[in-house]
């Protein structure tokens, strides 16, 4: 039997995608979210889907939404102020979690303390799965397997091509800038430590040019350890600052005393909503009709020698997060997932269940 897809913020820009997705999938979610007028319009366009009212500030209206063993996708951001509600929904409910997240201070929350308490109750979560960060978990697993027990260390690069005029939404900005005095984290010496974001660069070849990527928490840091006994380092860098890179390097060791201000956080948030009143809710039609983004995983052996590399590419940022959160929900729904608690992609579905659906959503190997 085919378990409930719930879809929390369909009406945001990321939310809307993804509901289009699923439907296209032949899925058909419940459509969730705070304005019903919005819901009544998408739902209708869609060809007539359930809908509920639900707002994350008031969390029984999220718990309400669930049955158990259902699917939850969410794409309601900032994760860090707005995402506690539906886990905590999913963990209450047994439900299967997806979310469209970025934010690696959310993601590790959910792994270092959301976790013991869903395998509690038979709940799967399963954040980050969309550009960030399923790509670079696919890439660096399909990249470890090849490299077997000479794999000490693996590196992720993330970068993207074709961008012209607003290369992110409003909602990826808001996140962006709200992370600025968040504390960071790598995977080193075969532990979690804490690092701040943007404090290591990484020059790394994709889709035939140099590219340098900035150092950040990923979900690849909490979830490839696992996946090779005697991997010791894991290093994530995001491509996604251009000619800025250099000058977000230098202010990397700025940002981590910032941090340590009294009301940093809140002045980071206030920042966060002036710019996202000043920005188009969506990318620019020419970054959407041109761009394509590249993943690339590199792994290499105690001496520092290349053993194995993958790059995969795929389309534009927020059509690959949408089809990979409706693959992910639509094979969650028809077929459960591997694992409770907090998991990776690849433990949820396994190496070549994820291969082909990434290569579903247009993310392949190059």
């Amino acid at each position: 039997m085919t378990a409930r897809i719930v879809l929390l913020g369909a009406t945001g820009y990321t939310g809307a995608r993804t509901a289009e997705a699923l439907v296209a999938r032949g899925a058909r979610p419940v459509l969730a979210g705070r304005d019903p007028d919005r819901l009544a319009a998408l739902a209708g366009r869609l060809g007539g889907l359930e809908t509920a009212r639900a707002d994350v500030s008031n969390p029984r209206s999220v718990r309400g939404l669930l049955g158990r063993g259902d699917v939850l996708v969410t794409t309601v951001g900032p994760f860090l102020q707005l995402g506690r509600a539906a886990v905590d929904a999913a963990v209450d409910a047994a439900a299967i979690y997806l979310d469209s997240t970025g934010e690696p201070p959310f993601v590790r929350r959910i792994f270092e303390h959301d976790a013991p308490r869903a395998a509690g109750t038979g709940a799967a979560l399963i954040p980050a799965f969309g550009l960030d960060y399923v790509p670079g978990n696919l890439a660096a697993a399909l990249a470890l397997a090849e490299a077997g027990n000479r794999a000490h260390r693996v590196d992720v690069g993330y970068t993207l091509d074709g961008t012209s005029g607003q290369a992110f939404s409003r909602g990826t900005l808001v996140s962006l800038v709200s992370m600025l005095v968040e504390p960071g984290f790598a995977f080193a010496r075969g532990r979690l430590v804490t690092e701040a974001a943007g404090r290591r660069t990484w020059t790394f070849e994709a889709a035939g040019r140099s590219r340098r990527g900035l150092s950040v928490g990923g979900s690849e840091h909490l979830t490839l350890p696992a996946l090779a006994p005697t991997l010791r380092g894991v290093g994530v860098a995001l491509d996604w600052f251009g000619p800025l890179t250099p000058l977000a390097h230098r202010l990397a060791p700025v940002s981590a005393l910032a941090a340590r201000l009294p009301g940093a956080q809140k002045a980071a948030r206030r920042l966060a909503q002036l710019l996202g009143g000043r920005v188009a809710e969506a990318p620019s039609a020419a970054t959407l009709a041109n761009a394509r983004t590249h993943t690339v995983a590199e792994v290499r052996d105690r001496g520092g020698a290349l053993v194995s590399r993958v790059q995969l590419s795929g389309p534009e940022a927020y059509g690959l997060t949408a089809s990979l959160l409706a693959w992910g929900a639509t094979r969650a729904a028809e077929h459960g997932v591997r694992g409770t608690g907090a998991i990776g992609p690849v433990q949820a579905f396994g190496l070549e269940e994820l291969t082909a659906g990434a290569a579903k959503a247009g993310l392949t190997r190059t």
